[in-house]
């Protein structure tokens, strides 16, 4: 008997998520599905709910309402199963400002129940993100940069089934860029599902292979992120933001 292969289900499989805060809606009735494998890219001006929706996918902040599943688990009911299935870097904060990146990584690694090899991974990130040599300087003297780099490390240490990187290249310089680009390249070539949200659109086109615009909580337009590329795409993306 010839068996049938299925599909892989979604790395990240989101229907109707709302987010309100109060009487302020931040995501409206999103839908936002990625594949293991493929890479993602929210943009969107300040404020138009992509750093709200990596949140929830991250499991720091409830939904409002809708369907979140992550790495196949529910995010609502399971939570902490969820978290497990991510890497998460948030947009700001996430690091421990008397700890050191090596402590970060030994903390991630127990944590994480990582293998003998947590070593050769964290010196390798450190030594591609340009770290090692702050690797025992406390983070709180780190640049903007360096804490954004130290971040997106901790997010894709522990080879996670989706990746979740909020502004990942804000404020970081070529080599860091580069470093990140690698990275998700390799993430993605594992087959994990990544989500990249940012407002640099040359890097979104880089990173990903389909952009999702959002406005006011709401998705607007959805393309491959080839048709966003150089200056017809800067305009069409223009159009789209009013």
């Amino acid at each position: 008997m010839t068996s049938v292969s299925h599909p892989a289900p979604p790395g990240v499989d989101v229907r109707g998520l709302q987010v309100r805060f109060g009487p302020v809606t931040a995501v409206a009735d999103l839908d936002l599905q990625v594949a293991p494998g493929a890479g993602v890219a929210l943009v969107g001006r300040n404020g138009a709910g992509k750093s709200t929706t990596l949140r929830v996918l991250g499991g720091v902040l409830p939904p409002s309402a809708g369907t979140v599943l992550v790495g196949g688990v529910d995010a609502v009911r399971d939570p902490r199963l969820a978290r497990e299935r991510v890497g998460y870097c948030p947009d700001v904060g996430g690091l421990v400002p008397r700890a050191t990146p090596w402590e970060h990584l030994q903390l991630a690694a127990r944590l994480r129940g990582m293998g003998a090899d947590w070593e050769d991974r964290a010196h390798d990130l450190l030594t591609r993100f340009d770290l090692a040599t702050a690797a025992d300087r406390v983070t709180a003297g780190f640049s903007h940069g360096m804490g954004r780099r130290m971040s997106v490390v901790l997010a894709a240490f522990h080879r996670p089934s989706v990746l979740l990187l909020d502004e990942p290249f804000d404020g970081v310089d070529p080599l860091g860029v580069e470093a990140t680009l690698e990275e998700i390249r390799s993430a993605r070539l594992r087959g994990a599902a990544v989500l990249v949200s940012t407002h640099l659109l040359g890097l979104a086109v880089q990173a990903c292979d389909e952009a999702v615009v959002l406005r006011q909580g709401r998705v607007v337009a959805a393309a491959p992120a080839a048709e966003l590329a150089g200056e017809d795409g800067e305009a069409r993306y223009r159009e789209l933001l009013r």
